[in-house]
């Protein structure tokens, strides 16, 4: 009897083993972050681990030991799948959802094989190939893997084999599981103005879903960037947070579903709200990507992380240079001529800067752009107005040894214009319907080839009449209402091949013209995300250009956006001093756009100075790891600081924000990303002239104190802003 049971025993074991041995366990790994996934009984791939890095990658076998899901429970509707298919066992919000030729919905995905390529010394691209149990429907999903950076980028490749057409109901980019005991969402709200406001919230159990169906700037009402604290809200140095934002310029959807007490599904992709995509037997569908990062100590590292990764992989010219410029536009709006214009290149020269930007009302003849209601789509020069070309202006600039940049809104059209009435059907809007117009204004049919070889042809054309064009700023202001194409076959795709046609327009423009700076604007910072910047040098953050304002806005940009990719403008909006506005804007993309012939001799001479002084950091701030050091919603006293790679100089920006009247004393202020080793110097800099400090340039400090113990820039009312350079002696 005994030797019966200890036979039975051993065949279990053995039975286990081989079950277990027959499993797939499939790891992506970065520096400190590993996503682990192993197939189950049902070839099910499930989501086991993401979390950090352990020593032995062997031991990731022991997970499933762990795991509370167990063939034949309940519970199994609940299956932590890497890309969830609806319809069959899954009862939560899926990444894939379909209806296959016949009118099945079911969808029930299993691992069929997948393979690790080595991109380069720091990047891993693994695929998944994922397949329908019973219909011929394949998934292969991609994670590239950024070592360096702790950073993945995950996408989904569909295609089929069945008798006819599929419907992709679904389509997500990610479906990622997080487990933890508690979920707090950071999300980001915006209008007109007052873009990236943060709201923080314990999620609640169930399904919270942000979303745009805005059709173009997709991030007017909801950001489609995110954190997602686990067990406890996160701080910028404490606690383990994912970062995560979708590549994509059009219509997004974020789902965070919590479930089983202990864990939150993040499913991230396109939003598929009146935009079922109908595909057709062996045409790949390929979503956009979801990068992520998961940090374990904060907010700091993991927006560090993005920053660091963008710069380096997906910013146009990341680690490149970028041009200080003066813009028209609060000083003429649409009211110039060749002289003005010409008056204002010399500004710019006398500013020192490296670019005049020529703004809206250069364009239109017989419906002549003197204000907003009429023009857009006649990009002609305007002949009352600059009587000698662009090309004139050109020249007028390279003599004057700055750089020519011109505005431009492509994408779309003013009824009153020549091009509306020659191409009518050129324009996204219902037949029948009342034309809805958002600032006097509709958007071009970009899903039509004809009309993306107009706009490219549009762009190509100010570079033959201007050859020196260097910069040019892209807007897009209006919002697709009455959704329909003219030509588009199938309506549900429009919000896709919108987008889709977008991309082939840049791609055309990057190809001929890869070096020429974009800024990358929406009716303020309303478009921001990583599938337009791949194209982009910079964005416009916002049309809201007060100082204090701009403050709050870009602290929040800057959790997924690094600083070279930010413009900010030193702008009459406000009324603070030149000195804030002008610190204030060097935490980016500094530029101008005041009267310079009205300023004073000193607040001339100090931007001048100031512009010669930004020159000597802004590589620290564009390429230098960004730290947080006080949060302007929670003290009286912001600041930011922006440490060099080897630890030898930082850039600290400080300001005075109470409202109302407060004691000058304040706790020291402790600096982070230093060397503790070193000994350092503090020096104020850009000073308004005639000013002096209260601080000590040649006191040393070493790092170990001034992360521990800090320092006090001493803001006050007189003192509203202050920057300190940090050197290492020698």
């Amino acid at each position: 009897m005994i030797t019966k049971t200890i036979t039975l025993l051993l065949a279990a074991v053995t039975s286990a083993t081989a079950t277990l041995s027959a499993q797939q366990i499939i790891t992506v790994e970065t520096k400190n972050n590993a996503l682990v996934m192993e197939t189950d009984a049902e070839k099910s791939l499930l989501v086991t681990y993401f979390g950090a890095r352990a020593d032995n990658i062997n031991e990731y076998r022991l997970l499933r030991s762990l795991d509370k899901f167990k063939p034949g429970n309940d519970d199994l509707f609940n299956k932590r799948e890497i890309y969830m298919g609806s319809g069959s066992l899954n009862l939560l919000e899926p990444a894939l959802a379909v209806t296959h030729y016949n009118g099945d919905k079911s969808l029930v995905l299993q691992y069929v094989t997948h393979q690790v390529k080595q991109l380069d010394d720091n990047r891993t691209l693994t695929s998944i190939q994922l397949k329908d149990s019973v219909y011929n429907v394949m998934v292969t999903l991609y994670m590239e893997a950024y070592r360096k950076e702790d950073v993945i980028e995950q996408w989904a490749e569909i295609i089929h084999h069945e008798k006819g057409d599929i419907l992709l109901n679904k389509y997500a980019s990610a479906n990622l599981t997080l487990q933890g005991k508690a979920f707090y969402l950071n999300n980001h709200y915006s209008s007109w103005g007052q873009e990236m406001q943060p709201e923080e919230q314990l999620l609640p159990h169930g399904l919270r879903t942000i979303d745009s169906k805005l059709g173009t700037r997709n991030n007017l009402l909801h950001s489609s960037s995110f954190m997602v604290s686990l067990d406890k809200p996160a701080t910028e140095d404490e606690g383990q947070v994912i970062a995560g934002s979708l590549e994509w310029t059009g219509n997004f959807r974020l789902d965070f579903e919590t479930f089983d007490e202990y864990y939150l599904r993040v499913t991230a992709g396109i939003n598929n709200a009146a935009a079922n995509y109908t595909l057709k037997p062996n045409e790949p569908f390929v979503t956009p990507k979801f990068v992520y990062t998961l940090s374990d100590k904060g907010k700091g590292l993991a927006s560090r992380n993005l920053q660091h990764w963008a710069r380096q992989y997906r910013l146009l010219n990341g680690t490149g240079d970028r041009y200080t410029l003066l813009n028209n536009w609060e000083t003429t709006y649409f009211d110039f001529d060749d002289a003005k214009l010409e008056a204002l290149i010399q500004d710019a020269k006398k500013l020192g800067t490296n670019v005049f930007l020529l703004d809206d009302g250069w364009f239109g003849n017989k419906y002549p752009r003197n204000n907003a209601t009429g023009g857009l789509g006649d990009w002609q020069v305007n002949r009352a107005k600059l009587k000698k070309g662009l090309g004139h202006l050109d020249q007028v600039a390279k003599e004057n040894g700055v750089k020519f940049g011109i505005w431009i809104e492509p994408e779309m059209v003013n009824p009153n214009s020549e091009l509306y009435e020659k191409h009518p059907d050129w324009v996204l809007k219902e037949p029948g319907r009342k034309e809805y117009y958002m600032r006097n204004q509709l958007v071009l049919d970009l899903s039509n080839p004809q009309v993306q070889d107009f706009v490219y042809e549009s762009i190509d054309n100010l570079f033959k009449e201007a050859p020196g064009l260097s910069f040019i700023k892209w807007d897009c202001n209006s919002l697709i209402y009455n959704a329909h194409s003219a030509t588009l076959k199938n309506q549900d795709h429009l919000n896709f091949e919108y987008v889709r046609g977008l991309y082939r327009v840049l791609e055309k423009i990057r190809k001929k013209y890869p070096d020429v700076a974009m800024m990358l604007c929406a009716g303020g910072g309303s478009r921001v995300d990583y599938g337009a910047l791949q194209y982009f040098t910079e964005f416009w953050a916002s049309d809201n250009t007060n100082a204090y304002d701009r403050i709050f806005i870009q602290w929040d940009y800057s959790y997924y956006f690094p600083s070279i990719a930010v413009d900010n403008h030193v702008t009459d909006m406000g009324r603070q001093p030149i000195k804030f506005k002008t610190d204030v804007a060097m935490m980016g993309k500094l530029g101008f756009d005041i009267k310079v012939n009205e300023l004073s001799p000193n607040d001339l001479l100090f931007c001048q100075q100031a512009i010669r002084l930004y020159d000597s950091f802004k590589d620290i701030v564009w390429h230098g790891d960004q730290y947080r050091l006080q949060d302007p919603r929670h003290n009286k006293v912001a600041s930011i600081a922006y440490v060099d790679a080897k630890k030898e100089e930082a850039v600290v920006f400080n300001y005075h924000m109470p409202a109302t009247f407060v004691t000058t004393l304040q706790l020291p202020i402790k600096m982070k990303g230093l060397d503790p080793g070193k000994q350092y110097t503090i020096e104020e800099i850009n000073l308004y002239p005639g000013s002096t400090t209260p601080l000590n340039p040649t006191q040393t400090y070493s790092g170990d104190f001034l992360m521990k113990i800090g320092f006090n820039p001493q803001t006050s009312a007189r003192r509203t802003s202050v920057i300190l350079r940090i050197k290492a002696t020698r």
